[in-house]
């Protein structure tokens, strides 16, 4: 079988919706080809009946102001929900109502700003000041939440990409607030697929592209949909693929990729996490020592396999996440559910004290291997060491016929989100639409 469009976008996740809803507003044609049998790419909500709230086990949260986000929501007439609360780390043998972690790190890495040169994470905070009696605090939180709200190693992390998307004082920037969509992203991915010109916009499941051949007149696509061979011919193409699946050559290029791109690409490193969701009978925190946890939303203790849990605040339900990035989310890889679950319990367990037993009041436990996943490869992307311009790089146009989206290449200030993911993809519509209307002319 072979279609023809005018741009064909490879991922229906939020960067490849975003594209076609900016291709379908302008009048152009578009075809979405999706690997697999759902839209949403590393956005998965579970919806099932017995949770009094959906989980979302890719991308949850919108980070700072995001107008993208919050204008699609509108659009879709959703709210988003302020999860605002107490956040509690655990030092000196309890957990503490402390300074907030976030707060801390932006402290640190605005020190990283002023580096004449790009090193580690690893490095930079060993060359801190250990006079200081702060240091080995600062070290503490700022490992673990590279870690984790980056899925980043520090030992390969840049510290510059990464103390630009932490720098402080900034309204919109990723740390400022941290909101959800009420229901989970589905609904809000649901609306823009439905919102798409029918007439001109498809987005097709369960194919799997597998090369994308430029020539004089624009390029093909071959993919396989349910086993059967499909050929696109688009004047443009947009790749929304994430980091690993490029780098593991899942798609083939002809010409091959320029130099310049293939670099981008080893300069990006593809961060892992585990995330559990995990349902119970009842809230059973809210009532450990006397009600002290009852408005906490973060619980951190840095030395557990899971780091960080969080709630559904302002939501009130017998739900927790648990999450671990980085090299922690690494120990943990090859693990089976039951396995990872247990870890989740005993660390819960340390957190909040034996007066509960976790176990026993737990229901059910959900959960999504990224890592595994052949489509994704990694939760999101991070920075390499000297890498600080790689995703610019990542998504700069081949040719005026071939663009690149996701959020791997949104700006450090929402990279690694799906804001960062949907402004890509609404920019790289803009170029690919301005590029096929100019041959136009």
């Amino acid at each position: 079988m072979e279609l023809q469009t005018d741009v064909a976008v490879l991922g229906a996740g939020a960067a490849g919706l975003a594209a076609a809803r900016v291709l379908s507003q302008a009048g152009a044609s578009a075809i979405v080809l999706e690997a697999r049998d759902r839209i949403g790419g590393r956005i998965l909500t579970r919806e099932d009946a017995g949770l009094a709230i959906p989980f979302d086990l890719g991308g949850e949260f919108i980070h700072g102001a995001a107008p993208v986000t919050f204008d699609l929501l509108r659009a879709a007439n959703m709210v988003a929900i302020d999860t605002a609360g107490a956040a509690f780390a655990y030092e000196d043998g309890a957990l503490r109502d402390r300074d907030d972690p976030f707060e801390i790190v932006a402290g640190v890495m605005t020190r990283a700003r002023a580096l004449p040169e790009d090193v580690s994470v690893d490095a930079f905070l060993r060359g801190l000041p250990d006079s200081d009696p702060n240091t080995a605090r600062e070290r503490r939180y700022t490992r673990m939440l590279v870690e984790g709200f980056d899925a980043a190693d520090p030992r390969r992390a840049g510290v510059r990409a990464l103390a630009d998307e932490w720098a402080p004082g900034d309204d919109d920037s990723q740390t400022s607030a941290q909101f959800r969509p009420l229901g989970g992203y589905a609904r809000l991915l649901r609306s823009m697929v439905g919102a798409l010109d029918p007439q001109r916009a498809h987005v097709r499941l369960s194919t799997v592209a597998e090369h994308v051949r430029r020539d004089a007149d624009g390029l093909v696509i071959d993919a396989l949909a349910r086993g059967v061979e499909l050929r696109v011919r688009a004047r443009a193409a947009i790749v929304t693929l994430p980091v690993g699946v490029l780098q593991a050559n899942a798609l083939r290029f002809t010409p091959e990729l320029p130099a310049a791109k293939c670099d981008a690409l080893r300069s990006l490193i593809m961060g892992p996490v585990v995330k559990l969701g995990l349902r119970f009978r009842r809230a059973f925190w809210e009532d450990a020592q006397g009600g002290r946890y009852r408005d906490g939303s973060f619980f951190h203790r840095a030395e557990a396999a899971f780091p960080t849990f969080w709630n559904m605040l302002p939501l009130r339900a017998p739900q927790l996440i648990a999450w671990a990035g980085g090299p922690k989310a690494d120990a943990l890889a090859g693990r089976d559910r039951a396995a990872l679950v247990a870890c989740a319990l005993d660390d819960l367990r340390a957190l909040f004290g034996s007066d509960v037993d976790p176990a026993v009041e737990l229901e059910a436990a959900y959960a999504h291997d990224w890592q595994d996943d052949p489509y994704a490869r990694g939760a999101y992307s991070y920075v390499a060491v000297g890498g600080a311009d790689a995703r610019a790089r990542l998504a700069a146009p081949v040719d005026a016929t071939l663009f690149f989206a996701g959020e791997a290449t949104a700006p450090a200030d929402a990279a690694g989100t799906v804001a960062g993911a949907l402004l890509s993809g609404e920019r790289a519509a803009r170029e690919a639409l301005s590029a096929v209307r100019s041959r136009e002319r």
